[in-house]
């Protein structure tokens, strides 16, 4: 059977012979916005915790609706008019005054709409899990900030390997490193598929077994549990306290 796209998606073949550029073209094309409409709304859960579209997983049927249909097309146009600059569309809605309001609240505002959909104010929503440990070692001074180079394994409990691995695993036990190793970007830390490492998911990183376009949030007393007992924040704590005490005699500065 030669290559084809699926007549569901309206695509108009200028040829009978097709190639994945065929695909390609498609994707992109400005008959198809729905790759740019996907695309931007992902950026917007990024910077405000929700899409413009909640499920942006799934913009079927099933979905939810979009909050504001016309936003929505208005950044798919923008996205695609500029070349697909991911960077433009970030500056656009991060320069915003929508992006820039403030997060405070009052009571008959919460009445109207509790769950902010109409962006009356600045969103709060926690950060993930890799954002919040390289924030705290960033606030620490411990972070590393050396680009690229092989995975690392920084503080994890012990035995969390050995208990799923098999005997013949080259990842049956697990090494931890020393020094910088321990304190780089999040991005580069070692991930066993069958043992993620602890506090991560607890903090909902997702254990990358399955595809994962939008994270749970949850608040537990795991996650608390863990900013204050994971050797990884303890070592931040300590080392901030220490800049704190360096840089300033008064107690009110520190």
């Amino acid at each position: 059977m030669p290559a084809a796209i699926p007549k569901v998606f309206k695509h108009e073949p200028k040829n009978q012979t097709l190639s994945r550029k065929d695909l390609a073209d498609w994707l992109v094309s400005e008959k198809n916005p729905l790759t740019a409409r996907v695309t931007v709304n992902r950026l917007w859960y990024y910077f405000f915790g929700r899409g413009i579209v909640e499920t942006t997983e799934d913009f079927g049927i099933m979905g939810s609706r979009p909050t504001h249909p016309e936003l929505l097309d208005y950044l798919a146009v923008e996205l695609m008019e500029n070349g697909w600059d991911l960077q433009h569309i970030m500056k656009l809605i991060t320069s915003s005054t929508t992006y820039q309001q403030s997060a405070k609240t009052t009571s008959a505002n919460r009445k109207k709409d509790a769950a902010n959909l109409y962006l009356w104010r600045a969103a709060r929503f926690r950060l993930e899990a890799e954002q919040i440990r390289d924030m705290a070692l960033s606030a620490s001074g411990l972070l590393v900030k050396k680009v690229g180079g092989p995975s690392v394994k920084p503080y994890q409990p012990e035995g969390v390997w050995e208990a799923v691995a098999m005997k013949g695993s080259n990842t049956r036990l697990f090494k931890q490193d020393k020094g910088e190793g321990l304190y780089r970007r999040s991005l580069y830390t070692f991930w066993k598929r069958t043992a993620a490492p602890p506090s991560m998911e607890i903090l909902n990183a997702p254990t990358r077994e399955i595809f994962c376009v939008r994270r749970d949030r949850t608040n537990t007393p795991l996650a608390a549990f863990v900013t204050m007992n994971d050797t990884q924040f303890i070592e931040a704590s300590r080392a901030l306290a220490t800049r704190a005490i360096k840089q300033s005699q008064s107690f009110s500065q520190r």
